[in-house]
C-alpha cells in the first residue's frame, strides 16, 4: 500500500483550449454533458436540466458502477470557476472536491485548469481511488473537452 505521505492530496492539470470560457464552461456547468469528457471514465448519466447556476445547487449523476452521488457546488464564477464535493445521497461530504477554473488566453482560447483535492479525504474506502486520480486522468477529461469544445 502506497504511504499516503509520499502522494500529493491536490492534482491538477492545465492546458489551452481553441473555444471561449463560455462555450467551455457550458459544458461543464451542465452535468448531462458532463459524461461525455469525462477522462476518468467514472460518470454514466445525469438527468437534463440540471445546468449549476450558483454555489449552493446539488446536481444528482449516476456513477458507470451504478452508484448516484449527489454534487454539492461549493464555488461558482458564471464563466470562469465551479467546484463541487460529491457524497452518496443524503450523507456526509466524505471530503474531496474538484474544480474547474477558466481563464481567457487571446480572443478565442481559454486555459482551462481542472482540479481534484483529497486534502480532506477521511473515507478510507475512497483513498485507493483517490490516490488513482493522477494529472494524467485529470489532463484525459481535460482533452476530451478540447475535443468536443474546438468542434464546430
Amino acid at each position: 500500500m502506497t504511504d499516503d505521505q509520499d502522494v500529493p492530496r491536490v492534482v491538477s492539470a492545465s492546458r489551452e483550449i481553441a473555444a471561449s470560457p463560455e462555450k467551455i464552461f457550458e459544458l461543464i456547468a451542465d452535468p448531462a454533458q458532463q459524461p461525455r469528457w469525462d477522462g476518468n471514465d467514472n460518470l454514466s448519466a445525469a438527468q437534463e436540466g440540471q445546468r449549476v447556476r450558483q454555489a449552493g445547487d446539488v446536481f444528482i449523476m449516476t456513477l458507470t458502477m451504478g452508484a448516484v452521488r449527489e454534487n454539492h457546488v461549493v464555488e461558482f464564477e458564471e464563466g470562469r470557476r465551479i467546484a463541487w464535493r460529491p457524497s452518496e445521497p443524503g450523507k456526509r461530504q466524505p471530503g474531496h472536491l474538484w474544480r474547474w477554473e477558466l481563464e481567457p488566453a487571446g480572443d478565442s482560447s481559454t486555459r482551462v485548469t481542472h482540479t481534484y483535492d483529497w486534502t480532506l479525504l477521511t473515507d478510507s474506502n475512497r483513498l485507493p481511488r483517490a490516490r488513482r486520480t493522477t494529472q494524467d486522468r485529470l489532463m484525459a477529461s481535460i482533452d476530451r473537452l478540447a475535443s468536443i469544445a474546438e468542434s464546430p
